[in-house]
């Protein structure tokens, strides 16, 4: 295939870049716009170390075309917060403590940001079910579950 010059919105800016139109859009984030939050894990979409959200709706990159991202909005985990003005699900997430070797990390924010934007005030069963198709293999999951409950708390703490 022919490589072709593809617009995309990042985090809130527009990027052109040279790709063939069904390049992976992980492999676009990662080498041509040197976004890293979203990993590699499995290349299938099972895992979930590549969750970014497009449109609101957390989506798995490695499995999505980037040709498939015309005119909408891609977030990535460098698009939520700062290290100096972190996003209350990053907050919470380190408050909690929510990693071990930290590379589900990335699926497991930006699925709990997708969550609390359809639904600020999930119950613990609606987050466990949200987060079930990412792959965590340390265990963290009990301080996982606290950082979305934490960050659903915040949420609706700042929308009240």
């Amino acid at each position: 295939m022919t490589q072709a010059t593809i617009r995309l919105k990042v985090n809130g800016r527009m990027h052109e870049v040279g790709a063939v139109p069904d390049t992976a859009l992980l492999y676009v984030l990662r080498n041509d716009l040197e976004l890293n939050g979203p990993k590699y894990g499995c290349g299938l979409g099972e895992c979930g170390t590549c969750t970014v959200l497009i449109d609101g709706v957390a989506a798995r990159s490695c499995v999505i075309p980037v040709s498939g991202c015309l005119n909408r909005e891609i977030i990535t985990l460098e698009g939520l917060g700062s290290r100096s003005d972190p996003d209350p699900v990053q907050e919470a997430f380190i408050q909690e403590q929510a990693a071990q070797c930290g590379y589900c990390l990335n699926g497991m924010i930006m699925t709990t940001k997708a969550l609390l934007m359809r639904n600020p005030r999930p119950t613990e069963a609606e987050a466990l079910e949200a987060l079930r198709y990412n792959l965590c293999r340390c265990g963290a999951h009990i301080e996982i579950v606290r950082a979305v409950m934490r960050a659903a708390a915040r949420t609706v703490e700042v929308q009240d």
